[in-house]
């Protein structure tokens, strides 16, 4: 999809500078990327201690091994 976006000239330098990817449109990517990646994270962490999983030394040896 092509859009016209106005970014912030210093954030951009310093994007450049950071990661070593001189392509506006790369650093646009990698920025949508993480930011998925942080959000799924987050929605992860949220879900610790909310499902009981009930699960045993020898069930997790089980699901392992393929049985």
């Amino acid at each position: 999809m092509r859009t016209t976006i106005d970014i912030d000239d210093s954030l951009l330098r310093e994007a450049e500078r950071l990661t070593s990817i001189g392509k506006k449109r790369a650093l646009v990517d990698m920025a949508l990327q993480e930011l998925i990646r942080q959000a799924r994270l987050r929605q992860l962490a949220g879900m610790i201690g909310k499902t009981r999983l009930n699960l045993t030394p020898a069930s997790l040896r089980r699901m392992r091994s393929g049985d």
